[in-house]
């Protein structure tokens, strides 16, 4: 099965970085189909999809909190963006509140994107980069983008007291605005950053705590909670089926 899934990662630059992590390329080179694990890792993705058949669609999928099994069909040319949160209000101009674990298939002509637009990595990159710089907004709401800073910043170790002094919110209204706009409670939030800081450890073989778990014990169960297996399992990647331990090296 080796190299029949083709990887691409590419970071966004200034000034997407606040609302993109990066574009990225998923390819099913084989004539078979390969089943993959994708988990939780707090972005919100839209995926641009073509079939072996040439078959279009566009799709896109809230905060996860559980892992997802998905299959890839052989042939199958899928082009992503990963959003941060901060971008579901200011580009989307909605909430995703109702997408936890679920996603939606946007109109074909969304952000004039089509088939073709599936060719070329570099250009489909280059086009969404121009589409999401020209909806940038003028002015962020500093207390989101302190909050968001915050929870990236420590890699998700860090309490909603801690957030409510620094981002000048009360509890209550940074746990309203997680669940109004995402669906999600912030500590939920925090904890799948945390997972996700974890992801190069556990790939380099530390299968113990590295993100402020509480303990051994800790560290296992929120590994198995957000991936349903342990550490272990998921160092091994067997078939390399955990979608971002594969992608790991193309970074």
């Amino acid at each position: 099965m080796e190299n029949e899934l083709k990887y691409q990662v590419v970071k966004s630059n200034h000034p997407l970085t606040e609302f993109v992590e990066s574009f990225w390329l998923l390819q099913n080179q084989s004539d078979c189909t390969r089943e993959v694990v994708v988990l939780p890792d707090g972005r919100v993705d839209m995926f641009f999809t073509r079939s072996a058949t040439g078959t279009f669609h566009i799709a896109l999928l809230g905060i996860q909190t559980q892992p997802e099994r998905a299959s890839i069909a052989p042939l199958r040319q899928t082009y992503a963006i990963s959003f941060n949160p901060l971008a579901v209000h200011y580009l989307f101009q909605t909430d995703i509140a109702h997408l936890v674990d679920k996603g939606t298939i946007l109109p074909s002509s969304f952000w004039n994107f089509n088939a073709e637009d599936l060719n070329d990595f570099d250009l489909f990159c280059e086009k969404a980069t121009k589409k999401i710089h020209s909806m940038l907004p003028s002015e962020i709401d500093e207390r989101k983008r302190t909050l968001f800073n915050l929870i990236y910043s420590s890699k998700g170790a860090i309490t909603i007291k801690e957030l409510a002094e620094k981002s000048f919110w009360s509890r209550q209204q940074i746990n309203r605005y997680f669940s109004q706009q995402f669906g999600v409670t912030a500590k939920a939030y925090c904890n799948i950053i945390r997972f996700r800081a974890s992801f190069q450890h556990i790939k380099e073989g530390k299968l113990f705590p590295q993100q402020n778990f509480a303990d051994q014990s800790h560290f296992i169960k929120e590994v198995k909670k957000l991936s349903g297996v342990s550490p272990k399992q998921l160092f091994k990647n067997r078939n390399e089926r955990f979608i971002q331990f594969s992608t790991l090296n193309s970074e």
